[in-house]
């Protein structure tokens, strides 16, 4: 085997195994995923079992009767106050309105979304410009998402700081809070329950006045008829999904894309770069789902049912038997070998429009002169919970100012 199985294997206090692994998987992912691939692709722990081959990971997203979302149901649900598409997997309102938000969520609207993420990039690193500097998490990368959900889907929030107090509330609950801490709960609940009735009176004052040529004004003007229980309620909840799937994850993405790319030194970029730069550090390294019953993978090992699953797309993007050398850094591989957006019947709904704020607002920073990061200690990202980023300076201008 290697140095990171033998270590683990001869830990004996399963909690001191799961530590060890947890640093792994923050620190040295690339070279553990590696070495789980070549001797075990599937490595079942006491809380988990990681799986880290490309078909496996494949197969295992394509099967959500098996692999269900059952992750993310408690604490998603628990602050939108009811079912919503992300938690459910084969049920007619999944069907229904998974449906629905792929019709508004039009592909046509590309050039649109580029262009008004283009401007509000533009102007955000004008302000900022003077000062030879820019917080690029909080004046950037998170900044231009947010002003996207107000002006492209039609969910400004009270302000742009509650909107983003309330993605960010949740999606800790959701995306990082495994062991359950009731205080993250708590805060994400409080935090939906505001969310949800912004977004109730939201509906209710597009139905009475002009509903708007954004995406919530698409949904207002759908008409679906009301034995298929598209009510205000459930439109309000659907909304939600616009902010929650899409702020945290486009601002991750960014960070990470961005460090890549200015450590290439690249600077006149093109989409396909960014993509390329993001496998070297997705932001989005595993997918959990839960094993509902035993299934033999691809590779032939068994995840057996009733347990959390860790699906590892870091860890299928440099999957040897999938891409040509994947070691190095080659813009322009075929569209399979990305995993940034999910795989199956999962996949994220609004791609389209999330791809081109995440490689537009990038092209509009590295096409900046003297856009550089910065030397230490202000080259350090800081990070809220060692998950999402909160924090990164970068150079404008002339160095030296």
């Amino acid at each position: 085997m290697g140095d990171y199985l033998d270590e683990y294997d001869a830990i004996d206090d399963p909690a001191a195994g799961l530590a060890r692994l947890a640093g792994w998987l923050r620190s040295d992912w690339r070279e553990l995923f590696a070495e789980l691939r070549a001797h075990r692709p599937v490595l079942r722990t006491p809380a988990f079992t990681l799986v880290t081959r490309y078909d496996d990971v494949a197969a295992a997203l394509s099967r959500p009767e098996v692999f269900t979302v059952g992750a993310y149901t408690g604490p998603l649900e628990a602050a939108v106050g009811g079912p919503i598409m992300l938690t459910r997997d084969g049920t007619a309102s999944n069907w229904r309105e998974r449906g629905l938000m792929q019709a508004v969520l039009a592909p046509e609207d590309v050039p649109k979304v580029r262009e008004l993420t283009g401007r509000l990039a533009d102007q955000a690193l004008d302000e900022a410009e003077p000062y030879g500097r820019i917080e690029a998490v909080g004046e950037l990368f998170r900044r231009v998402p947010l002003e996207v959900c107000a002006w492209y889907f039609g969910f400004p929030g009270p302000d742009q700081q509650t909107l983003s107090a309330w993605s960010r509330a949740v999606m800790t609950d959701v995306t990082a809070n495994l062991p359950g801490d009731p205080g993250i709960r708590a805060a994400s609940v409080e935090a939906g329950a505001e969310m949800m009735a912004y977004l109730r009176k939201l509906v209710a004052e597009r139905r009475e006045g002009p509903p708007g040529e954004d995406i919530v004004g698409r949904l207002v003007r759908l008409g679906v008829p009301t034995e298929l229980g598209f009510d205000d309620e459930r439109m309000a909840v659907n909304i939600s999904s616009f902010l929650l799937g899409f702020v945290e994850n486009a601002a991750g993405s960014m960070t990470n894309a961005a460090r890549q790319l200015l450590a290439r030194e690249r600077t006149e970029v093109t989409d396909a770069d960014v993509w390329e730069a993001l496998r070297f550090d997705p932001f989005l390294k595993m997918i959990a789902r839960v094993c509902v019953r035993d299934h033999r993978l691809p590779s032939g090992s068994v995840v057996e049912a009733g347990g959390l699953v860790l699906i590892a797309v870091a860890s299928a993007m440099f999957d040897e038997d999938m891409l040509d050398r994947p070691e190095e850094f080659r813009p322009g591989r075929p569209p399979d070998a990305y995993l940034h957006f999910g795989y199956g019947p999962h996949a994220c709904l609004g791609a389209h429009s999330g791809a081109v704020v995440i490689t537009e607002t990038l092209r509009r920073l590295l096409r900046r002169p003297g856009v550089r990061m910065l030397p230490p200690p202000d080259d350090a990202v800081t990070y809220d919970r060692g998950v999402f980023p909160d924090r990164m300076l970068l150079g404008l201008g002339a160095a030296g100012r």
